[in-house]
């Protein structure tokens, strides 16, 4: 196993449901990146291989939605993780930097929105620990 693969099991082990979503989007937005420069660089085979790593990531993020708890932000998700999915393809078939530019900003906005979220949960827990010890 790899350095790299070793700290990347470690993250995946220690991160609750939204670190790993977090992670799943750190990745989708890697391989979009990569995707891009690959089409940019006219090697479409590695743009193939990153884009199917993307939508790898994002059936990820699709199956972990969870319908019951959600409530109206699920299927919304759903659906905008839908329209990516079908950009993505687009892009591919087209050999395209558009699309994959257009999937790349939304998914870096849906990554910003889980990190505030993260991020004021982190502060919640904060005080209710800092309350409890007090």
């Amino acid at each position: 196993m790899t350095i790299a693969r070793a700290y990347r099991s470690h993250q995946v082990q220690g991160a609750g449901p939204l670190g790993l979503v977090l992670l799943t989007y750190d990745a989708l937005i890697q391989n979009l990146n990569l995707a891009r420069d690959a089409a940019i660089g006219a090697d479409y085979a590695a743009q193939a291989d990153y884009s199917m790593q993307a939508v790898s990531a994002l059936l990820e993020l699709i199956s972990s939605l969870d319908h019951e708890v959600g409530g109206s932000i699920s299927p919304s998700l759903g659906s905008l993780y839908t329209y990516m999915y079908r950009r993505l393809m687009e892009g591919q078939t087209s050999n395209t930097v558009d699309a994959l530019s257009e999937v790349i900003a939304l998914a870096e906005t849906l990554r910003e929105g889980w990190q505030n979220l993260s991020d004021q949960q982190q502060v919640v827990s904060q005080r209710q620990f800092a309350g409890a010890v007090a």
